[in-house]
């Protein structure tokens, strides 16, 4: 995969943040204080479509820059990068993952490992799957408590209907995810890593509570972070702006 697809992959999977109720009596306890947690049931659902922008600080890749990413109920999602003096635009439509490659101007297809991850970053970023897990094959198994610097978490797995797994760490208290632990392809060497992301600095925007400071760690050593800075809900984005072109 090309380098400008990898970062652009990274930020699906960093805000791919967002808890989906599964099944299991104390997951689904846990996941609908989230739920209410997050903004409750009601306002979620009148959420159609999201706008986030975003700064990337310095990442292992040398990188930084600012990100616009835009999502629209249940699975389209699309973001735009700004790094080294360029563009690059990956997303899904519903149906496929593209790319806009910075050097040709193409729009390109994304392979069938960064389709998936992709795709699954789309549905996963959305209240769709927030809401009616079970619509989308999302299932919770609850691992039970886990004691991190004094605080307790409750510890979910999530599994997709691809087998692809993620453990969840969720405030006792507060109900909102911390941490998140999952396996995923390096954007540098291309190998499999295990990822730890962080969420920390929730704010309420418009009732919604969001994660505004995200770091992600590769195999223990951090690799970047990226900050929310303006979130906006239902503007009337089009189809259109996640279509792939010809």
């Amino acid at each position: 995969m090309k380098k400008s697809s990898s970062i652009c992959l990274l930020g699906f999977f960093l805000l791919g943040l967002v808890a989906s109720p599964g099944f299991g009596q104390k997951a689904a306890d846990i996941l609908e204080k989230m739920i209410e947690a997050q903004g409750g049931r009601k306002l979620l659902g009148k959420i159609k479509d999201s706008t986030f922008s975003c700064t990337m600080e310095k990442t292992k890749m040398g990188i930084e820059g600012s990100m616009t990413i835009y999502h629209k109920e249940p699975n389209k999602l699309r973001q735009d990068i700004k790094f080294m003096g360029r563009m690059v635009t990956t997303a899904f439509d519903g149906e496929t993952a593209w790319t806009i490659n910075p050097e040709t101007g193409n729009v390109e297809e994304l392979p069938e490992k960064a389709t998936e991850q992709t795709k699954m970053g789309a549905l996963d970023f959305g209240n769709a799957a927030l809401l009616y897990p079970e619509k989308y094959g999302i299932t919770y198994t609850y691992k039970g408590k886990e004691n991190i610097e004094g605080k307790d978490y409750f510890v979910l797995d999530r599994t997709f209907p691809d087998n692809h797994k993620a453990t969840l760490y969720v405030d006792s208290k507060t109900y909102l995810v911390y941490k998140t632990l999952t396996s995923t392809e390096n954007p540098m060497t291309g190998m499999e890593v295990e990822a730890e992301i962080l969420a920390s600095d929730y704010k309420k925007v418009d009732g919604i509570m969001i994660a505004h400071s995200i770091t992600i760690f590769y195999d223990g050593e951090k690799f970047g972070k990226m900050t929310v800075t303006d979130v906006s809900f239902n503007s009337g984005l089009e189809d259109s702006l996640f279509k792939m072109s010809k």
